[in-house]
């Protein structure tokens, strides 16, 4: 059940936004992650989403969500839900958006979608990072500017993350020791690439079908960096239907050796999920050093 005190923030807040009254009629729970409680409100205007979490735990978290919404859906390339409103409510944050209905798929439907992301990630800048930090699930994902991948990947990805989970006794010193190693080898394994707008979060609990019958996605951790990071992340817990793949690599074909790396660019996401989930991702993250 959502209080009655912030249906009223809701709809204030929605009300100011969209310049036209809203009243909430019904605010259903529906699923929606493990972070977020989450919601689909009736209103006199239609249906919306509804993200809320602790607003101390979680400073600026849909903030920078709405802000990464905004930016992938102004390059036109992939389908997102439109946020409207954010805010706190007493002690809580929330983010209100466009709800999204579910559609019939389209009959090219994975060619699209693996031809929109590749379309996506040719936006460039000139360094790799993004204004400030946002999250990777309740991690905070630290984003200082490189101009090199490699130096980024390293320094705000990988080597914070061992330190933190050998702090918690989540990895012991030879782990910490091979993710090190590794790090002073990413400059060899790295083909030089422009920065690309990264989803950050791309698998596949993070689309759906939209009601045009395109892959619409949502909950991304937005940052300009390897494209590659995206197609790895897509291949964790189950990856796409090969023919995204295969789509993309015609629209634009990824440097010799990719293969090899899938495992490096997994690195990561397994590393926040050790530390969020506990220390059953060990051996995969073992695993993948293991050939380093």
């Amino acid at each position: 059940m959502m209080d009655e005190n912030l249906q009223i923030q809701l709809s204030a807040a929605l009300s100011e936004q969209l310049k036209v009254k809203i009243h909430i009629n019904e605010a259903k729970s529906v699923h929606g992650g493990d972070i977020n409680e989450t919601f689909r409100i009736a209103t006199n205007e239609g249906y919306y989403f509804v993200k809320l979490n602790d607003a101390k735990r979680y400073p600026e978290m849909f903030t920078q969500e709405y802000a990464g919404l905004n930016m992938l859906r102004s390059v036109k390339a992939l389908t997102l839900p439109q946020p409207l409103a954010l805010g706190q409510a007493g002690s809580y944050s929330f983010l209100v958006m466009q709800f999204m209905t579910k559609g019939a798929t389209i009959p090219d439907f994975w060619e699209d979608f693996g031809i929109s992301l590749s379309r996506q990630h040719r936006v460039t800048q000139k360094n790799f990072g993004y204004p400030g930090p946002n999250y990777l699930g309740t991690l905070k994902q630290y984003n200082t500017p490189y101009n090199s991948w490699p130096v980024f990947y390293a320094f705000n990805r990988l080597l914070p993350l061992i330190r933190m989970a050998y702090d918690q006794q989540l990895a012991d010193k030879q782990l910490v020791q091979q993710v090190e190693r590794l790090c002073r080898q990413l400059p060899q394994l790295f083909p030089a690439e422009p920065p690309a707008l990264l989803h950050g979060d791309l698998w596949s609990g993070n689309f759906m079908v939209g009601p045009n019958g395109k892959a619409c996605v949502f909950d991304p951790a937005v940052y300009y960096g390897h494209r590659e990071m995206d197609l790895a992340m897509t291949r964790l817990f189950g990856g796409f239907d090969n023919r995204f793949y295969q789509a993309y690599q015609q629209a634009w074909p990824l440097a010799t050796g990719w293969q090899q790396r899938i495992g490096i660019c997994q690195l990561y996401p397994l590393l926040v999920h050790m530390l969020l989930f506990g220390g059953h991702y060990y051996n995969d993250i073992r695993d993948v050093l293991q050939a380093f």
